[in-house]
C-alpha cells in the first residue's frame, strides 16, 4: 500500500505540481526558453547553434555526438589538459579562425577554441565576440562601430551583479545582424 502511495506521490503529483508552478512562475523558461524570429522558432536561448559563416560571430566549440550542438547528447569531450586528441581539436579550430580572418592579430580567447562542460554553451565571453567582430563586420559591409553597438547592447551582465562574467548570446546576436540591411 505504501509503495502505491509514494508510487502516486512521487511519481504523478510531485511533478504535476512541479511543471504548473513552473509554468505559472516562469512560463518563458519551463517551454523551452525559445528565441522566435519572424514567428517561427530559431533555436533556444539555452542551447548553442553551429554557426561557421564569416558573417556570423561563431559560438563555442560543441563536445556532443553524433552531431554538435546536440541537446539530447549533453557532455563534456573528458579529455584533459594532456590528452592529444584535445590539442588537435584546439589546433584545428585556431587554424579555422585564422583562415577565416587571416589578419586578425589579437590573441584568440580561450572559450573560441574549446567546448563548454555541456557542449551546449549559447554564450561567449565579450573578448570572443570583440576578437571576431572585424571579420563579421567586413563579412555583411557594415562598420565596425555599428557592429560593435550591436555587441553592446547584446552584452548580458553578470548574473545578479556578480555572479559569472558578462557574456553575449551567439543566437540572439546572429539574428540580430541579420534583421540589418548594410
Amino acid at each position: 500500500m505504501l509503495l502505491l502511495i509514494f508510487t502516486i506521490l512521487a511519481g504523478l503529483v510531485y511533478p504535476l505540481a512541479v511543471t504548473g508552478i513552473a509554468q505559472l512562475i516562469f512560463p518563458r523558461q519551463a517551454n523551452g526558453s525559445f528565441i522566435l524570429n519572424n514567428g517561427q522558432v530559431a533555436g533556444s536561448s539555452l542551447i548553442g547553434q553551429p554557426f561557421d559563416d564569416p558573417k556570423y560571430f561563431w559560438g563555442r566549440l560543441s563536445a556532443t555526438g553524433p552531431y554538435p550542438y546536440n541537446a539530447a547528447a549533453s557532455s563534456g569531450s573528458n579529455l584533459g589538459p594532456a590528452n592529444p586528441a584535445l590539442l588537435d581539436e584546439v589546433n584545428a579550430r585556431i587554424a579555422a579562425l585564422k583562415a577565416a580572418d587571416p589578419g586578425n592579430t589579437q590573441p584568440i580567447p580561450v572559450d573560441l577554441v574549446t567546448s563548454s562542460g555541456s557542449g551546449l554553451d549559447p554564450d561567449i565571453s565579450v573578448a570572443a565576440a570583440l576578437y571576431q567582430l572585424p571579420r563579421v563586420s567586413r563579412a555583411r559591409g557594415l562598420s565596425e562601430s555599428s557592429v560593435r553597438s550591436l555587441l553592446d547592447k547584446s552584452t548580458q551582465a553578470r548574473q545578479f551583479g556578480f555572479l559569472g562574467e558578462p557574456r553575449v548570446n551567439v543566437l540572439e546576436l546572429n539574428l540580430t545582424l541579420d534583421s540589418i540591411k548594410p
